[in-house]
């Protein structure tokens, strides 16, 4: 089901500089000198449409930077008015909404740690009530869509219609190379329910290195993202936070420079067909494994009532062990990857064990309600 938002394109209230879209800054503004000479830097180089910044910083732990405060919007108002590039910065309380839009800040940003509360969304949604503003939404921290959709409607609800979404990653137990776990599929879901929805990756928070963020830039882009905002630093050895994710502004210029644009529609009659044709083979293949699928579980309906016919218990460790490492070394001589044929065995192996409970369980919920019937 398409999500219902009244929202307007993305090309009506930003300009964009060059293609991708790009909107940088550093992580914090720190000091006067120190914002006003990077938005100069990262104007220069033509490829920014829009200079972001920290000003309040939502901490982990009490005693770390917090941010500069509300004296930032001074800076920014400064920064704007030599450069040109238009203002945006994170607001978490209906105090910060206010703030901002009376210093002329020209987009504001909620972000992943006040996207996670519904209460904290909706006072900022209240604040936004009767104002034409651009509002972007990062992701919330966990891996939860319903939360990010949910922040979405509630600024849309306010009357806010130019409306973006910001990917910026998701916190994981997992230690992987990312700061935030991409999980690109939670993105791609947002997508699919709200094609009309502008959708910005952030790379620096994704990454947490600068050594990532042109891979993670380049991915977002060949998922037709419709542009990135990525931290920048006028000498990022010396930022106040997230030092290690911040790029000069002559390294972001060199990395958008390196990255490939595609388009999201194909123009050529030939590669229509081409591609039609692709698809069609896809689509006999799906319909194909859904019906392998379908004769498996019948299978395993058979299997689980001989195993409640004979009390032979519904999980078989070493059998599951036996497909696992069958079903991984076979993939891999077909040149699957071991994550997607583990992932795909383990959804498949879930739904017979659901099955076989199902059917475990069928006579026994009976038996027992009719017990306490004659109790």
């Amino acid at each position: 089901m398409k999500l219902d938002l009244n929202i307007q394109p993305l090309s009506s209230w930003i300009k964009t500089s060059s293609e991708p879209l790009l909107i940088a800054g550093p992580c914090s503004a720190e000091t006067e000198d120190q914002l006003v000479a990077t938005a100069h830097l990262l104007a220069k180089t033509g490829k920014v449409s829009a200079l972001r910044a920290g000003i309040w910083k939502p901490r982990t732990r009490p005693g770390e930077f917090e941010g500069i405060g509300s004296i930032g919007l001074e800076w920014l108002k400064r920064a704007k008015a030599e450069t040109g590039l238009p203002t945006t910065v994170e607001v978490a309380t209906g105090k910060h909404v206010e703030e901002a839009l009376k210093a002329g800040v020209d987009i504001l940003w909620v972000g992943a740690r006040s996207t996670v509360n519904p209460f904290t969304v909706q006072e900022i949604a209240d604040a936004l009530r009767g104002v034409d503003v651009p509002v972007m939404v990062k992701n919330p921290v966990n891996p939860d869509l319903s939360l990010w959709i949910g922040a979405l409607e509630r600024i849309n609800n306010a009357g806010i219609t130019k409306l973006a979404a910001i990917h910026r990653g998701f916190s994981s137990y997992e230690k992987t190379a990312f700061r935030n776990e991409p999980m690109w599929d939670i993105a791609i879901n947002l997508k699919t329910l709200a094609p009309e929805l502008p959708l910005i990756c952030d790379p620096s928070h994704i990454s947490g290195n600068r050594d990532l963020i042109g891979y993670i830039s380049q991915k977002a882009l060949d998922l037709d993202m419709q542009g990135l905002m990525i931290e920048s630093h006028i000498d990022p050895s010396v930022a106040w936070t997230d030092a290690k994710q911040q790029v000069t502004p002559a390294a972001l210029a060199e990395l958008i420079d390196h990255l490939t644009l595609r388009k999201p529609e194909i123009r050529s009659s030939d590669l229509k067909d081409k591609l039609a044709d692709l698809r069609n083979q896809i689509d006999k293949i799906d319909d194909l494994v859904i019906q392998k699928m379908a004769e498996r579980m019948q299978i395993v309906e058979q299997i689980g009532n001989y195993k409640k016919a004979n009390n032979i218990t519904i999980l078989q460790v070493n059998r599951w062990d036996e497909i696992l490492g069958k079903g991984i070394k076979y993939g891999k001589a077909l040149k699957l990857s071991e994550e997607f044929t583990e992932k795909l065995l383990e959804l498949i192996h879930a739904e017979s064990i659901r099955k076989q409970t199902e059917i475990m369980n069928k006579d026994a919920a009976g038996q027992a309600a009719e017990k306490l019937t004659h109790a």
